[in-house]
């Protein structure tokens, strides 16, 4: 399916959906921890209630991660990348348009419970079909650096909409937000090409023991089947065990995740409550680590991979996020979080490389059910982390703390990051299997055409 025309105007379409989707979600963020803390706790800069609702809600979404992920992408192996990512960019619509409408206690609790279900479906989704879309067109050599590509423009998006979002008052960036949403989602719509063929998912490797294993049509038809079910756990299982290097990058993803996570629901209320920051000063913050994103992912990155590798620019990834989180915790003067911002440029290195990773780990026809196993993985560490970090970090802010130490979930979240480290230094380069050494049982005389997924005839 893949020709030998590996040129970036093969996905040019898909890096405009990304970039118009990721402005129109993070148009909002900046102001949504004010629009919270306005509905729940009014003229406070710390509440312990908007903290723990956070965590659920991030919990919650976890939860209805873990099945959809692994779910949509199983389902765009066979319906096509396309199709799925409908359903996601469709249903985030809803609570922007509430939120859009009115910000008042009411409306917010609406878009609270509207957010946590959609969520439950789109979050991850758009980001785990797009790499699956770019393995479909980009062959390994070069995917790495393409995959780095798509995050830089999302990191530009990022860039972009906080930019905006800094001049906007909270109801013009719901609406911009609102807005944007729907252009995404209409856009892809109508120029989006569809990046598998019908005949793809019949003649999908199914790997064994980390080799890719091609079986004749019939039995790979009867598999196709099983793919418009839920995956089980023994599917996970199966998966993660087809090879080391799969192994170890979803023992990188869930720690990475549990930190990530952890982030999310204690950051930016660290800050407002240890240096009073509002909406203007979190754009601010998120325009330094989102410009560092876009030189790093679109220059350094490019660059990096050819000369050191992706293994390691993924535990230099994990390495930097771990000192991040050690300076953050210990974070004495206003400017020391604008500081740390910078080095994000390094941290975010880690998510293409180990993405890039798993893709090379199966044929082009299984990208969806490896991307959404990874984003499944990742999908249980948020379940965990906020019950771990939302009660952590309110008993931290509290005047109840057991030691004075504001930033000690943010230590933590950092050591999260340091044990993810340990696995990803130990990530080895996969090796390119050579058709000869192709085990397949099922199709004795399979020879050079196997490379082409075409079954010859035993």
């Amino acid at each position: 399916m893949v020709e030998s025309d590996d040129k970036l105007g093969r996905i040019k379409h898909l890096l405009v959906t990304v970039f118009l989707s990721n402005v129109g979600t993070i148009i909002v963020t900046p102001a949504i921890t004010d629009i919270t803390m306005s509905a729940l706790c009014p003229a406070q800069d710390q509440c312990s209630l908007a903290i723990y609702l956070s965590g659920f809600q991030q919990a919650i979404i976890g939860v209805g991660s873990v099945i959809m992920m692994p779910l949509i992408g199983n389902l765009s192996d066979v319906y096509g990348r396309k199709a799925m990512l409908t359903l996601p960019m469709t249903v985030s619509i809803i609570p922007l348009v509430i939120l859009a409408y009115s910000r008042e206690r009411n409306y917010f609790y609406a878009y609270f419970v509207f957010r946590t279900l959609t969520a439950m479906v789109a979050d991850g989704s758009v980001q785990c079909l797009a790499l699956a879309y770019v393995a479909d067109n980009i062959s390994e050599g070069k995917r790495c650096a393409a995959i780095g590509v798509l995050s830089g423009v999302g990191s530009s998006a990022y860039l972009g909409g906080t930019l905006v979002a800094r001049f906007l008052s909270a109801a013009q960036a719901s609406q911009a937000s609102a807005f944007i949403s729907i252009l995404a989602t209409v856009y892809m719509r109508i120029f989006l090409k569809e990046s598998l063929h019908q005949n793809d998912a019949i003649t999908q490797p199914i790997l064994k023991n980390g080799v890719e294993n091609y079986q004749c049509d019939e039995e790979s038809s009867s598999k196709i089947k099983e793919f418009k079910k839920i995956p089980s756990p023994a599917d996970f299982v199966f998966l993660i065990r087809s090879s080391p290097t799969f192994s170890l990058a979803a023992a990188v993803a869930f720690f990475q995740s549990f930190g990530d996570g952890g982030l999310a629901s204690s950051l930016l209320y660290f800050l407002k409550a240890r240096f009073h920051f509002s909406k203007d000063q979190f754009a601010d913050l998120f325009l330094i680590g989102y410009l560092s994103s876009v030189v790093s992912q679109l220059l350094i990155m490019p660059l990096l991979v050819p000369l050191i590798g992706e293994e390691k620019l993924l535990s230099l990834g994990m390495l930097v996020g771990f000192l991040n989180m050690l300076v953050y915790s210990i974070a004495w003067s206003v400017w020391i979080p604008y500081a740390i911002a910078g080095l994000s440029m390094f941290v975010m290195f880690a998510s293409p490389c180990l993405r890039s990773l798993v893709s090379k780990q199966v044929g082009h026809s299984e990208q969806g059910m490896a991307q959404g196993c990874i984003s499944g993985i990742s999908s249980i560490a948020n379940i965990v982390s906020p019950v771990v970090f939302s009660p952590l970090t309110a008993l931290f802010l509290s005047d109840k703390a057991p030691f004075d130490f504001p930033g000690f979930s943010l230590l933590c979240i950092g050591l999260a990051h340091l044990i993810a480290f340990i696995p990803s230094a130990m990530v080895t380069a996969a090796t390119k299997i050579s058709n000869s050494e192709v085990a397949n049982d099922d199709c004795p005389e399979a020879n050079s055409e196997v490379a082409n997924n075409d079954c010859p005839e035993a």
